[in-house]
């Protein structure tokens, strides 16, 4: 009797109560004790044990839906194989209220907990099955599984977005060498660090690019303020077309994507370009490159001054030709009164003429015995006092009481007039020829480089390069002792 109870009460009532009641059967007066403590006080006698238990058990169908496990029969370990494959469902036990299911992937064992055997074995069956068809993703568990799958899904947005395709383990490689440079700060901060020194290039096209640099550049060739303009307006000219002619060269071509290739071919067309010309166009074009980086326009780190073509070339000086003394009396005896002077500070003052293009009589007047040349009026930009030998102060003796601008009809009425002048005299046409014959004869009266270099606002390195050994001093003796209208000294 008490055997087929012990079993009734096995399957029917909670394990705990179980345990306790089977407790209870050791002895007469502990089984009488309990009947009278689960009867109450009031017990019935037409009642008796297994009616009272049958009355305290559970329903047998929500004691199998509470307690599902009880009905498990399985020895444990439990092996479930496929082809080669084998899992392990390990069972519970007193001090550990899971299932374990044990697998190894890729030489290393995986271990997962379940509540039931059956979620316990359904897990055993696919895992053995995804092995043994050689998926590595059975390594994964389900949160695993999930963040592998949003980082796929990120990947590919970034993909659609910028055109750049990167695997899963090229992302995270990446990203774990990264980590491991920062020295313990994040990746966020050194993004944000760098995005702070570091300009974004933007795309910009060649030629309108061009045409951006010539417009900001424009305003250095307009005078303000009475005060002489940065740059000429000839050389503002030339590196406009300059550039234009590079630009149109590679239509269509963005400031960003030029290349090496791009320079070398440019330069490598201007074969009919003296070398000079040449050297002058790649510092135009250099200045232009360095104007994109500060646009942005270019990386900063760019290697394109690298180029084979944007190195300057030598180039050999062109031998320096000047007038002689009877060309140079020929040009006196024969200007009229407003070229005179232009000639003869030229010839025996070394002036440039755009240097007297800016003079006023007021400065060959204003420091006895010198023209001063102040800094706006130096191609040098430094002032300069130029002495005057007594030849040129006899020429200029006449126009001590005039007033304003040497010379008043511009420039181009120079280039005009002058070159007139030589071809009647049909003497042969000699560029600065009156400056370089003063700068010649100079060196070869004074023997002095660095006298010489004062009076022209020269370098004495350029005047010992371009100027030496040129004349004898009876020619510079002649040269600097020539009168109007005395045909004695020729």
């Amino acid at each position: 009797m008490v055997t087929a109870l012990k079993y009734h009460l096995r399957w029917e009532v909670p394990p705990a109560l179980y345990r306790s009641l089977v407790a209870g059967w050791s002895s007469p007066v502990a089984r009488q004790a309990h009947n009278l403590k689960v009867l109450g006080s009031n017990p019935s006698p037409a009642t008796n044990f297994i009616e009272e238990i049958d009355k305290l058990s559970v329903p047998r169908t929500i004691s199998a839906q509470n307690s599902a496990e009880i009905a498990v029969k399985v020895k444990f370990p439990k092996i479930i194989r496929h082809r080669r494959i084998e899992a392990t469902i390990y069972g519970k036990t007193p001090n550990y209220s899971f299932y374990r299911l044990a697998y190894y992937v890729a030489g290393k064992r995986q271990l997962r907990n379940f509540k039931t055997y059956k979620e316990a074995k359904d897990e055993a069956e696919r895992k053995v099955r995804e092995i043994a068809d050689g998926s590595q993703a059975a390594a994964l568990t389900a949160d695993q599984s999930r963040d592998a799958l949003a980082a796929l899904q990120r990947l590919e947005t970034l993909r659609q977005t910028s055109g750049r395709r990167y695997s899963l383990l090229a992302a995270v490689s990446g990203f774990a060498d990264n980590v491991g440079k920062l020295n313990g700060r994040s990746i966020d901060e050194a993004v944000d660090g760098y995005m702070q020194t570091t300009a974004v290039v933007q795309r910009k096209g060649l030629s309108e690019a061009v045409e951006e640099f010539i417009e900001n550049r424009k305003h250095k060739s307009i005078p303000t303020n009475g005060k002489r303009a940065q740059n000429s307006y000839v050389y503002a000219c030339n590196v406009a077309s300059w550039l234009r002619k590079f630009a149109t060269t590679f239509t269509g071509t963005a400031v960003c994507d030029l290349s090496k290739d791009h320079l070398d071919k440019h330069f490598k067309s201007l074969t009919k370009v003296a070398g000079k010309s040449r050297n002058d166009q790649r510092a135009a074009v250099k200045m232009f490159l360095s104007w994109s980086v500060r646009k942005d326009y270019l990386p900063v780190n760019n290697r394109l001054f690298e180029a084979d073509g944007l190195a300057r070339e030598g180039v050999e000086s062109a031998e320096t030709d000047f007038y002689r003394p009877k060309e140079f009396k020929a040009f006196l005896d024969n200007a009229n009164a407003d070229l005179l002077p232009v000639i003869a500070l030229g010839g025996l003052a070394g002036l440039r003429v755009e240097e007297i293009m800016r003079l006023g009589w007021e400065d060959v007047w204003r420091v006895a015995g010198h023209i001063e040349i102040s800094a706006k009026q130096a191609k040098t930009r430094q002032r300069r006092l130029v002495e005057i030998c007594p030849t040129l102060a006899e020429l200029l003796a006449s126009y001590r009481d005039t007033k304003g601008a040497i010379w008043t009809r511009g420039k181009n009425a120079y280039n005009l007039e002058f070159p007139e002048l030589r071809q009647q005299l049909e003497i042969p046409s000699r560029r600065n020829g009156l400056r370089h014959a003063f700068c010649t004869y100079h060196l070869a009266l004074h023997t002095n480089e660095n006298m010489t270099a004062a009076q022209a606002g020269n370098s004495p390195a350029m005047i010992h390069a371009h100027y030496k050994g040129l004349a004898t001093k009876p020619d510079a003796e002649k040269w600097f002792a020539v009168k109007q209208g005395n045909s004695a000294h020729e």
